[in-house]
């Protein structure tokens, strides 16, 4: 489990996913040589990871919520074999291990329709699939249950790095910045002067660049952590049917609540997903029967505990 300042450090990196350990230590009042100690340990210990991660919905690309009923003792097999595809970014097996969950990242038509009409359903282990495109993300950037650790005196400390950009601008990726992006999407704190060494740029250039594509809203950073360690040991997917007139006030209420770490609106019969978090599964039940019941126009939920994670937010585990 987290102490108050390992909550506070996660909490500056929402905030500021780059920031220094000296920006860190002024923040939690502690010296940059602890900071650094906790960071190591938070990452050897509870996987914390800072990524950088193209926003694929600047670029066009359609991200999809599929969902594979397989045969018994199929899915394994076919899970491990989508957490190494480049285009998933989660895979859950869920359901009492016969149900694949995993979202999948389509930049082209091309890409799309090699997984959908000549990928996993020619597989006889495969029994059902269905694809649900995501519509709006309700959720786009770090969760409300580990942005609940500082002060509003410690937030004022802070640059607004994790605020949603103001327009688009002019950016766009370039091919070049295929390097660039390999690299922060490995260790989005790589500083300016280890990434300029890797990939043959100039410092100020990698300095520039990478600002350029956070302010154009083409990159943001994700902080990622196995949530165990904030003592949350129950995983579920919801899928809710809501009336059309309710999903967005449904959306952006379900958003709010602590327990979801990601809501969005998605075609299909359950016009929202949702991923949720809990301690034990009396928290499941007491939400379920409390603030998922009090939201407005749903009509029906389906819940679908996760028994395991193969690979989250772009790594395999």
């Amino acid at each position: 489990m987290l102490d108050a300042t390992d909550r506070q450090l996660i909490h500056v990196l929402t905030i500021e996913p780059r920031a220094s350990f000296r920006t860190i230590a002024e923040v939690t009042g502690i010296s940059d040589q602890t900071v650094a100690r906790r960071y190591r340990k938070l990452s050897e210990s509870a996987g914390l990871r800072v990524l950088g991660v193209v926003n694929g919905a600047r670029m066009g690309w359609v991200e999809w919520f599929v969902r594979l009923q397989t045969t018994p003792g199929g899915a394994d097999s076919i899970a491990e074999a989508l957490a190494r595809r480049p285009d998933t970014k989660w895979v859950n097996l869920a359901s009492g291990g016969t149900e694949i969950i995993c979202t999948l990242v389509a930049s082209t038509p091309e890409q799309r329709d090699a997984l959908f009409l000549r990928g996993l359903p020619g597989s006889r282990r495969v029994v059902q699939i269905s694809a649900h495109s995501i519509l709006q993300n309700f959720t786009p950037f770090a969760w409300h249950g580990i942005r609940q650790a500082l002060s509003d005196e410690q937030l004022g400390m802070l640059a607004p790095g994790g605020d949603p950009p103001e327009t688009l601008g002019t950016t766009g990726l370039l091919p070049e910045d295929e390097p660039l992006l390999a690299e922060l999407g490995r260790d989005g704190r790589t500083g300016h002067a280890a990434l300029a060494t890797a990939i043959h740029w100039h410092e100020s250039t990698v300095r520039r660049r990478i600002e350029e594509l956070h302010r154009s809203g083409l990159l943001h950073f994700e902080v990622d952590l196995d949530v165990r360690c904030l003592g949350m040991n129950v995983s579920a997917m919801l899928w809710l049917k809501v009336e059309p007139s309710r999903l967005e006030a449904a959306g952006r209420a379900l958003a709010a609540h602590p327990e979801v770490p990601f809501a969005a609106a998605t075609t299909g019969p359950a016009n929202v997903v949702a991923t949720a978090l809990f301690r034990d599964t009396q928290h499941l039940y007491e939400y379920l029967t409390g603030p998922l019941a009090a939201l407005p126009g749903v009509s029906s939920v389906e819940t679908a505990p996760i028994i395991r994670t193969l690979k989250r937010t772009g790594s395999i585990h």
